[in-house]
């Protein structure tokens, strides 16, 4: 190891209190989730309060209406992140276990699968209210990158979902027993990119700001399906680019497979992330040439 970050010493603990005996803390990741629904619910609210930037100046939902469907967004958020969590990577050992699936404190989410608990509850949020779903989707679309970059930042906060082991100069030195399991000489430190952080960055902040230019500057709102497109490719790409360097979940890992590939012939394959991304890279390509086909002032 040439050169490396060490850790800064972040508690993963805002603060905590003690009530009636027991023991209430305030975790970053937590306060991420909340921040970042809040972040998400104003930027939808802006958006549907700005009658220029959709057709005919008719947004297809009131603010009202907007704070209905957080709620239901919210609970496809939970059950679907977690289920996805249980079926995509450890299915064997809740499938022993299955007392700790709802045991959510423990951790255990999966983006992939709080993706789909998302568009179940909105589909049905959207029968309900009478919305159309593809012009719900851009909304909400436009609404998620601010979670998608706190809740990275809080993963490297929580020293949780490390890189690779790397030698690149701004690799960081993850505490943990597992973090420096990396066949490094004894006595020697074993850095890691700091993925969590490069996921930040595309999918928080590069797809947040190319979607915020799309419906404030190109009238994409014009033309339904586009944000979403863009967003689910977007994030489908960074994802897939991402999982190059990230460390797979240690139940794809063995002798024979040290890349932890889910999928494999011979030393070439794709990690779950990335199987699980491009499905999202493919829906997201096709609803963006839809939606370029599609007539109107959009001028992206």
């Amino acid at each position: 190891m040439l050169a490396a970050i060490p850790f800064p010493d972040i508690s993963s603990e805002l603060f905590s209190v003690e009530l009636f005996g027991l023991e209430f803390a305030l975790r970053w990741y937590a306060l991420a989730y909340i921040v970042g629904i809040l972040l998400g619910w104003r930027l939808a609210v802006m958006a549907v309060n700005r009658p220029r930037l959709w057709p005919g100046g008719a947004a297809p939902m009131t603010a009202e209406q907007v704070d209905d469907l957080l709620t239901w967004v919210i609970l496809g958020v939970i059950l679907g992140g977690r289920l996805g969590f249980v079926l995509f990577y450890r299915p064997g050992y809740y499938l022993e276990n299955a007392g700790e699936i709802l045991m959510l404190w423990q951790g255990g989410m999966a983006f992939h699968g709080g993706f789909l608990g998302v568009v179940v509850a909105a589909l049905l949020w959207c029968r309900r209210a009478g919305v159309a779903p593809l012009k719900a989707a851009d909304v909400m679309a436009l609404a998620t990158p601010p979670g998608l970059l706190l809740g990275r930042i809080a993963n490297f906060i929580n020293a949780e979902l490390w890189g690779r082991p790397t030698d690149l100069p701004w690799g960081v030195i993850f505490p943990g027993r597992l973090a420096q399991a990396c066949g490094q000489p004894v006595g020697e430190l074993c850095a890691r990119h700091p993925s969590q952080l490069y996921e930040a960055a595309l999918e928080g902040v590069v797809l947040g700001a190319a979607l915020i230019w799309l419906a404030w500057r190109r009238g994409a709102f014009a033309r339904p399906g586009l944000i979403t497109g863009v967003f689910l490719a977007g994030y489908g790409l960074a994802r897939f680019l991402v999982e190059v360097v990230r460390q797979p979940d240690p139940q794809f890992v063995s002798e024979g497979n040290p890349l932890g590939l889910a999928w494999h012939v011979g030393g070439v394959g794709l990690t779950m992330g990335q199987i699980l991304s491009l499905p999202m890279l493919a829906v997201g390509a096709a609803l963006v040439l839809r939606a370029m086909r599609g007539r109107g002032p959009a001028r992206a």
